[in-house]
């Protein structure tokens, strides 16, 4: 080529590459963002926390493993509190400053049920990995996934050993006034309508008083003239060991049961001590299952931070996976075909099998099979089904 002919070639080519004709090799390898709403303060760090190693602890995987189709995955937090008046910045946040592809997390339902209704007015894919409030998946918004089972399906495990081992005849619900609360509540009240079982009272309670002293006392000094069978209980950490410590103290001699939430954590343990032996709580995850992977992520997360994680951070890690995998198959990073690749998802996780599908009322809603852990001699052992089980059931004296 002569001299002429080159300067003007390489002049061409300049000119196309400024005006976007050509893609910089920087911009073709710039990182794939996914943003990552959790509570990483405030009353539910724990769990914020939890959920935001194990994000970590899968971008790792996942980028080890290559990446996104060569380019390496970027997660970006922001922190709502768990509080709904903490959602519109945390979103604005992550939206406006990051500019992620995609939303993966979010924890406690009421401020998740706001990102959700954000997310899907701005036309951003959110996989939604623990809110577990019914209706996120009942409103028929396109952006919106969900990895772990609805509220409503937490106690399906529970509800299955109560009825060929423990055989209850009487109940009290005990429930936090929250999305989360309400719903497993209505589902425990279904269950027992339908098996027959006298419901002796339903304690719907004020989450912002349950701080307050002699609050949950007053409230539950009453079941002490005529206990039930079972006292299943719906609240997050604090106020989860706080009424198992009240109970105690009262020297109610029902089987306490928790539905998941609060109950799972091993610093549930911690703070309700010796009160906490003997409960029994539905799970969606425990070390003992047996799905690929599982074994894996939970030797790797306790020895690299000396704690044990609980389904929160088994739920955390796969939907990463499974959303760096949708963007594997993805044609493109438009949301439309963000959405056709994770309609195609079909794969196995820590967490169990995932698969979006639609049944009853939900859509883009994934299920699995719930267990049931019970706390003996102060560590959490799974007691059913039998299959995953690593204790039998201890009936408290």
């Amino acid at each position: 080529m002569k001299n002429k002919s080159k300067k003007f070639f390489y002049s061409t080519l300049i000119s196309f590459a400024a005006i976007g004709f050509i893609l910089p090799v920087a911009a073709q390898q710039k990182p794939i963002t996914i943003g990552i709403p959790l509570p990483l303060s405030g009353n539910f760090t724990e769990f914020g926390m939890m959920m935001k190693n194990s994000f970590e602890m899968a971008q790792e995987a996942v980028n080890k493993a290559g990446g996104i189709n060569g380019r390496s995955l970027e997660i970006v937090f922001a922190d709502d509190k768990g509080d709904v008046a903490f959602v519109k910045p945390a979103f604005d946040n992550l939206v406006g400053t990051s500019k992620p592809v995609m939303l993966v997390g979010g924890y406690a339902s009421d401020p998740t049920y706001r990102l959700a209704r954000m997310a899907e007015d701005a036309d951003m894919p959110f996989l939604i990995c623990t809110a577990s409030a019914d209706k996120i998946t009942q409103r028929g918004w396109k952006n919106i996934y969900r990895l772990n089972p609805p509220a409503s399906e937490y106690t399906k495990g529970l509800e299955d050993f109560w009825i060929k081992n423990y055989k209850p005849k009487s109940m009290v619900i005990i429930n936090e006034n929250s999305m989360f609360g309400t719903s497993g509540a209505i589902r425990m009240i279904e269950f027992c309508q339908e098996k027959a079982i006298e419901i002796r009272a339903h304690i719907d309670y004020n989450q912002k008083m349950a701080t307050v002293p002699g609050y949950f006392r007053a409230l539950l000094a009453p079941l002490t003239e005529e206990p039930p069978d079972v006292i299943y209980m719906i609240a997050y950490l604090t106020d989860a060991a706080a009424l198992v410590k009240q109970l105690r103290e009262l020297n109610i001699k029902s089987l306490l049961c928790g539905g998941a939430g609060g109950f799972t954590l091993e610093e549930f343990i911690i703070r309700a001590g010796g009160a906490a032996n003997y409960l029994l709580t539905a799970s969606l995850w425990s070390e003992h299952v047996r799905y690929p992977g599982a074994g894996e992520y939970y030797a790797q997360y306790t020895e690299r931070y000396s704690r044990s994680p609980d389904y929160h951070g088994a739920e955390a890690y796969s939907a990463l996976l499974v959303a760096a995998e949708a963007l594997k198959g993805s044609k493109s990073f438009s949301p439309q075909d963000i959405r056709d690749a994770l309609n195609q998802i079909y794969m196995m996780t820590p967490f169990g099998p995932v698969k979006f599908y639609s049944y009853e009322d939900f859509e883009r809603q994934n299920s699995v099979n719930t267990l049931v852990l019970q706390v003996i001699n102060g560590k959490f052992e799974t007691i059913w089904p039998l299959d995953a089980a690593s204790a039998r059931f201890v009936l408290p004296h």
